[in-house]
């Protein structure tokens, strides 16, 4: 199990406890936070060093905003419908990977958006 403080922010409660039961067998401590106002507290009350993000209720621009007010933060962005054209716009906003809200998928993301960080 990987040391590291992740947050979740996932709208929809049932892939919410799911991400985080899978999240919680390879992470010390996952902090699920089901609302987009509690977000920003949550990163810095949790001194988070990646992040879940819900693409499709934040959308791409929230990427970039958080990627600029915390710059070390790993960022795994998640969609349903993750293409091509959602990949490149979030990744070029500062992104380290986009997935579907799949728990395993997630988990390969976050690994290597960390391990990416830490070679940089």
């Amino acid at each position: 199990m990987e040391s590291l403080s992740v947050v979740l922010y996932q709208h929809d409660p049932q892939t919410g406890q799911t991400l985080v039961a899978t999240l919680s067998r390879h992470f010390n401590s996952v902090y699920w936070t089901p609302s987009y106002h509690e977000l920003r507290p949550s990163i810095a009350r949790n001194r988070a060093e990646a992040l879940v993000l819900d693409l499709e209720t934040s959308g791409p621009d929230e990427v970039e905003r958080l990627h600029r007010e915390f710059p070390a933060l790993c960022i795994v962005g998640t969609h349903r419908l993750a293409d091509d054209k959602l990949w490149a716009e979030a990744m070029s906003l500062g992104a380290s990977d986009i997935c579907e809200p799949r728990g395993l998928e997630v988990v390969r993301s976050l690994q290597n958006g960390i391990a990416h960080r830490a070679a940089a």
